[in-house]
């Protein structure tokens, strides 16, 4: 988490009269500030991240609105039990004493969020005021970015420039412009932008469409079905190498396998199997007496 600094003094404690209002309309139960723990985060700003990618600021004003009462999770791994906090209030800060390689003003995403003061939760307390939980990532959708060499869209059919490069002087990056929804914000170690961080998440195509989205869910499934052959694969060979293994053993380790393990398991166990059982050959070798064709053999 990136924990906000306002004029020097780092933002987090008992909430205020004014933010547990604000709090009590996303909880369901009328929260005592004693209950609630609040600190403020920055989400994400308008500079060029590690990706070489960023969002504009008109951008920023379209997250402010939709990660109002978003989750805040660890990892990114969406599970129920990794609900720690949640986004109470949100704004877009300028700030013009920073410079920024490109004509905006220095903007960044400000966020307060909630979490209940319980022992469950008394760990991650303490680390957020020690400073030991400070970076967040946020996951959410974006459309294709524009190029900002050409201000086409990256990668599509008008644009070939590549992120990176310099052309004329000017390096190659994307800029983000249209978010369409935001999932949740996350604790990470090492996020994409340096303030803060970002996990960007496309959705749809050059016009707005799914049909990009369409395609990686076609793609993804013909994966799924091909790892799931090669494992049926595997368990099957593994079972003709090693009779006395437990069907079950062997299929419990085989799913937890990638591709490339699944590949040598496999090469391993051809090898194996056709040393123990080798291929013979359906047809002897034996010379057989020529004779005349005698068309009577084949009258019914």
């Amino acid at each position: 988490m990136k924990a906000m600094k306002n004029m020097g003094a780092l933002s987090f404690g008992t909430p205020t009269e004014e933010e547990l209002r604000e709090i009590n309309k996303l909880a369901k139960r009328e929260l005592a500030a004693g209950e609630v723990f609040k600190f403020d985060v920055l989400l994400c700003d308008n500079r060029v991240d590690r990706d070489l990618e960023r969002f504009t600021t008109g951008a920023l004003y379209t997250l402010a609105e939709l990660f109002y009462g978003k989750t805040g999770i660890f990892d990114h791994t969406w599970s129920a039990s990794g609900q720690k906090a949640r986004i109470f209030k949100t704004e877009v800060v300028t700030d013009n004493t920073r410079d920024t390689a490109y004509s905006e003003p220095y903007a960044y995403l400000k966020a307060s969020a909630y979490m209940l003061r319980t022992e469950w939760n008394a760990e991650l307390i303490s680390d957020i005021e020690g400073g030991i939980k400070r970076e967040v990532s946020v996951g959410c959708g974006v459309k294709p970015g524009r190029c900002s060499i050409c201000t086409q869209v990256h990668g599509g059919s008008k644009c070939s420039h590549i992120k990176g490069k310099e052309y004329g002087g000017k390096t190659c990056f994307v800029e983000l412009c249209e978010p369409t929804d935001a999932y949740e914000w996350s604790f990470v170690a090492v996020p994409a932008q340096r303030d803060a961080g970002v996990l960007k998440k496309y959705r749809g195509g050059e016009n707005g469409n799914h049909g990009g989205a369409d395609e990686l869910f076609k793609l993804a499934a013909l994966g799924e079905s091909y790892l799931k052959k090669l494992r049926e694969e595997v368990v099957r060979l593994g079972l003709l190498e090693m009779t006395s293994f437990e069907p079950e053993t062997l299929k419990s380790a085989v799913s937890r396998m990638e591709e490339p393990e699944l590949l040598a398991f496999k090469a391993a166990f051809e090898r194996a199997v056709s040393k123990r059982l080798p291929l013979s050959c359906q047809l002897s070798g034996k010379k057989r007496e020529r004779r005349e064709f005698d068309s009577g053999e084949f009258l019914i």
